[in-house]
């Protein structure tokens, strides 16, 4: 069954994912967790709960995980190529250095 997401044509359907908005919640605090992040693509498909994460050579995305019963952590959404992952990563970042304190609101493509 195909879904129609805002009348997008079937090409657009067909082809790669367009990245529609993105929404950071900076996080209070000195911890590594910068931000909380949600991501939409082609206006119907959202993923919620990237991390930012303050790492040893600078920020980085994480995306949202689930504990596993033997204590291991794996994703339940990601990027399969490499080269889709740092366009992700890159977008979410911009907007993320687009802020300028912890208590600033959602922001928006």
């Amino acid at each position: 069954m195909m879904y129609n997401c805002q009348e997008l044509p079937v090409q657009k359907r067909r082809g790669a994912m367009e990245i529609t908005d993105i929404r950071v919640r900076k996080v209070a605090g000195e911890g590594k967790l910068k931000a909380y992040v949600t991501v939409t693509f082609d206006d119907c498909f959202v993923i919620h709960n990237v991390k930012i994460i303050e790492g040893k050579t600078g920020v980085f995305i994480a995306m949202p995980s689930r504990k596993t019963r033997v204590g291991e952590y794996k994703d339940v959404a990601h990027p399969i190529h490499p080269e889709f992952r740092a366009e992700l990563q890159r977008k979410i970042l911009e907007k993320y250095d687009m802020g300028s304190g912890p208590d600033d609101p959602t922001m928006e493509i």
